[in-house]
This record gives structure tokens, C-alpha cells and sequence, in this order.
């Protein structure tokens, strides 16, 4: 069977509805692909929170596009460098090629989102500065009331309202080259039924591939069994996306053997249970032991980092351990999404015992940390307030206080998988490029699938480059009619 629209669109949350919405909106005819039923669309979109990293309605945060060009790559030859601060026609092939994000395609993101969040209230969507999980942070973060699923909704309804045609359970398969190979379109196979030829430019917008454990050991490596998907969404990001137009000559970009990691609950179900208070407490491995700074700032900006620290330990599993102190902290709860309850000891022996912890090794740790606590100095929860350990391997930098009020209480926590950051390279019109750096024509990319991010993830910008870029690429393609 052979169907033709205009845009074929691979995937249904945030950057594929982005994409269907915007071309439907120029008069084109557009297929939208979902892996799922209708009840469950949205993949990872409808579990988020979908945090914004903007301070004001009409304005990222002041440091949007610092941050994320500081973070493209950690070791980038400066000559290169320099060439990528000149006009682009000037380029070398090797830099036009280098699998990293250019300055234009991070200025014109950055660009792009004021526009899009108008765009997204003209269709009925709110958004506030809510509370978050973050009790201290460094950058504000605006939220569409609702979170993602709200996005969802409103995107999905305006899709329908345009006449965009939508395939459930329906899996993008790979991309029908012509003669020339040149894209056409995609082949698309129901659940249970024929495949579907989709004829029209193809915008890839399936996420990365956390939810396929062969990719992740491919490019992970094997310790990638103890990761999870973050929330039930990712179980449907399988990288199809990704590797289809790999194997159809796209430039890799962002970094295939990381991904962006969150510290949950491994006992929890629901999505995303995450648990932040590990700074007013420490973090021990099954041996007991502490192994990193539980607090070396704000949790908005470390916890990554920290949590990549658990996923080196034993079976890739840390706990935190508190005293009845926490409860002291305001509002300290928000830091705890998990919906299991905490695992309590009368002693610090009980509550090691509780968790499996060799004998005495909890008390051990415990009395050296405390040890090492500082006598004075002036505690502040909701700000880095300086008070570090002393002659404690590794320290710890912030809220360092004895753990001494019993009844102690432990959360288990894994690094979560909320998604990978090896996708394909794009230019700032979000068309995927091949690997001599020139624009594939009819292919097309947004949201997890483009590759981003390396070594620590820009938080807050992921549901933001989605909107943006499956919005530009049917912008371009519209254009291009």
C-alpha cells in the first residue's frame, strides 16, 4: 500500500506534533506515525514535567546558549574552533562535518523559543513558574501547567483540527530512497498488518534510543543493564530513527555513549520518582561507603553529575541516608517524588542491616562523616551555605551536618535513562545533514532523535528543542513547496 502527503512525520510527542501542527497550518498534507494507540500517544512527552529553561514568558535564561555551546564537546580542536566562529561558506569540509552543533544552530534555537511559546498559547496552552523538585537551583524554570500531557493535548487536538492524518500502532520502519539516494518518504508497518509506503519529505521526531537495550550496550556498553527509562514513555524510544538515517549516509552528533541521567527509585513504578534530597544526607554504595560530594552545589546544576557517580557503583545502586534533621528543611518533600515510603532503622546498625549494608559498615561511615562536620558556621538549606567537611575523602561542600537524630531513613537510588544524547546532526532549519555536512534532501529532524548534548546535559531545554525544531523543519519545508 502507497500513501502520499506532503510531510510524513515519524513519532507523536512534543517535536513530531510541533512539526504536524506547523505544517498543517502552511495547507500541507500531513501523516503523523505513532508507535502507540491513540490513549497512549505522546511517548515521553505525556509523562514530563516539561520544564523550561526561561526566565521570563518571552525570554530564555540569561545563560541558554552559553551553556549549551560550552557543553558540545570537551576536547574540540581550536582551530576548529576558530573556523566555526567565521562564516560558514569559509568552512573547511572537516569542520563542516564534525559531529557537533554549531554556533547558528544554538543561536537560532535560542532564537526560536519566545516565538514558539506564543504559538503554543494561541492554542489555549498556560504556562507558570511553578514549584519544582529543585529546592535549590540556579536557574528559574517556567512549566506549561499541566506538563507535558497538557502540550500533548493541545498540540494533538490542533493536528486533528487541521486534518492531519494519524497512523496508530504504526512503527517507522526505514526511509524509501529513489534512484539517487535521495529520501521520498518512509515505510511505516502497522502492528499485525501490511506495510505502508508514505510518500512526502520525512521529519524524524522518534527520540533516542533508551528504550532499546541492544543500542544501549552498542554504545552505552554493558553496565546499561542497570539503567531505566525514566518514565513508561521511553520504553518506546528504540532509535529506528536514529539508525535508519545513519545507515541512509546522516551525520551523528552529541554523544552516543552518555545520556541524560536522574537519580529515582528503583522500588517505583510511576514516572519519574525521582529523589533530590541526597545533599542533606549522604550517599552510600552497597559496601556502605560514601563515594562522592553528595552537595557541591545547587542540585539544579549537580545532580547529574552526582547521580552518574551512583550508576559507577556495585549493580549501579546507591543509598541516601537521613537523620530526622531533613524534616527541618523547607518544603523538603518536593524533593522526593518517589510514592514508595522510606526504609527506616531505630539505629544506624538496624537501618544498614534493613539494607543489606555489611555489618557495622553504615555506623563506620556515619561517625567518620560526622567526625568531619563542621562545629560552626551558619546552615541554610535553600542556599549553598559553605559548610564543608573537613579531612573527609571525598568531601562534602554544602550542608554538611552530623547525622544523629534517629529514627535514620534511607531511599535506594538508580540512575534513570531520560533519554540518550547520540542523535543526528541538523542545521538550524532543522534539516539532517549527511556526513560531509550538506543538507539531505527531504529529511528532517527534531527533538531526541538530533544529537545535542555531550557530557552534561543543559537542563530544562529538552521539550524546548523539540517545539522549536519540529516547527522549523516544517517551517522549511513549507517553505521549500
Amino acid at each position: 500500500m502507497e500513501k502520499s502527503f506532503d510531510v510524513v512525520v515519524a513519532g507523536c510527542g512534543v517535536a513530531g506534533l510541533s512539526a504536524a501542527v506547523a505544517a498543517a497550518e502552511r495547507g500541507l498534507k500531513v501523516a503523523v506515525l505513532e508507535r502507540a494507540s491513540r490513549q497512549e500517544r505522546g511517548g515521553q512527552s505525556r509523562y514530563t514535567e516539561a520544564y523550561l529553561r526561561m526566565k521570563a514568558i518571552d525570554q530564555v535564561s540569561d545563560d541558554f546558549e552559553t551553556h549549551l555551546a560550552e557543553n558540545v564537546g570537551p576536547y574540540v580542536d581550536p582551530d576548529m574552533t576558530a573556523e566555526m566562529a567565521q562564516d560558514q561558506a569559509s568552512w573547511s569540509h572537516i569542520t563542516r562535518s564534525l559531529a557537533l552543533p554549531d554556533s547558528d544552530l544554538i543561536g537560532s534555537f535560542a532564537e526560536q523559543v519566545p516565538g514558539t511559546i506564543r504559538w503554543l498559547q494561541g492554542m489555549g496552552v498556560k504556562f507558570d513558574f511553578l514549584p519544582t523538585a529543585f529546592l535549590t537551583k540556579t536557574q528559574p524554570r517556567l512549566l506549561p501547567v499541566g506538563g507535558g500531557q497538557a502540550l500533548v493535548d493541545a498540540l494533538a487536538a490542533r493536528a486533528e483540527a487541521l486534518g492531519a492524518e494519524f497512523f496508530y500502532n504504526t512503527t517507522a520502519r526505514r526511509l524509501l530512497l529513489d534512484g539517487n539516494a535521495q529520501v521520498e518518504g518512509l515505510l511505516g508497518r502497522r502492528q499485525g498488518a501490511d506495510s505502508i509506503r508514505f510518500k512526502g519529505a520525512v521529519v524524524l521526531a522518534s527520540g533516542g534510543f533508551e528504550g532499546n537495550p541492544a543500542l544501549l550496550a552498542k554504545y552505552l556498553g554493558p553496565r546499561s543493564v542497570y539503567l531505566r527509562p525514566v518514565c513508561k514513555g521511553g520504553y518506546y524510544n528504540r532509535g529506528e530513527g536514529i539508525e535508519m538515517a545513519l545507515e541512509a549516509g546522516a551525520a551523528p552528533c552529541g554523544e552516543f555513549g552518555s545520556y541524560h541521567a536522574e537519580p529515582v527509585d528503583p522500588r517505583s513504578g510511576i514516572s519519574e520518582p525521582a529523589v533530590f534530597i541526597f545533599p542533606y544526607g549522604i550517599l552510600v554504595n552497597k559496601s556502605g561507603r560514601r563515594f562522592a560530594d553528595e552537595a557541591p552545589g545547587t542540585v539544579d546544576a549537580w545532580y547529574e553529575r552526582v547521580t552518574r557517580r551512583i550508576y559507577e557503583q556495585e549493580e549501579g545502586i546507591a543509598y541516601v541516608i537521613l537523620d530526622q534533621g531533613v524534616k527541618e528543611v523547607p518544603n523538603y518533600r518536593l524533593a522526593i517524588r518517589t510514592d514508595q515510603p522510606a526504609i527506616e532503622g531505630a539505629t544506624l546498625d538496624a537501618l544498614g542491616e534493613k539494607l543489606g549494608l555489611p555489618a557495622g559498615a553504615l555506623a563506620e561511615t556515619v561517625a567518620r562523616y560526622n567526625a568531619s562536620c563542621p562545629a560552626d558556621g551558619k546552615y541554610d538549606p535553600l542556599h549553598p551555605d559553605g559548610l564543608a567537611t573537613r579531612d573527609l575523602a571525598p568531601p562534602k561542600s554544602n550542608w554538611a551536618r552530623p547525622l544523629a537524630r534517629g529514627p535514620f531513613i534511607a531511599y535506594p537510588i538508580i540512575s534513570s535513562n531520560v533519554f540518550t544524547f547520540g542523535g543526528l546532526k541538523i542545521n538550524a532549519a532543522g534539516q539532517v545533514l549527511d556526513t560531509d555536512g550538506l543538507p539531505m534532501a527531504n529529511l528532517y529532524a527534531a527533538g531526541e532523535t538530533v544529537g545535542m548534548y555531550y557530557t552534561n546535559y543543559t537542563g530544562a531545554t529538552s521539550v524546548l528543542k523539540g517545539l522549536v525544531f519540529g516547527r522549523l523543519a516544517a517551517n522549511h519545508i513549507a517553505d521549500s513547496k
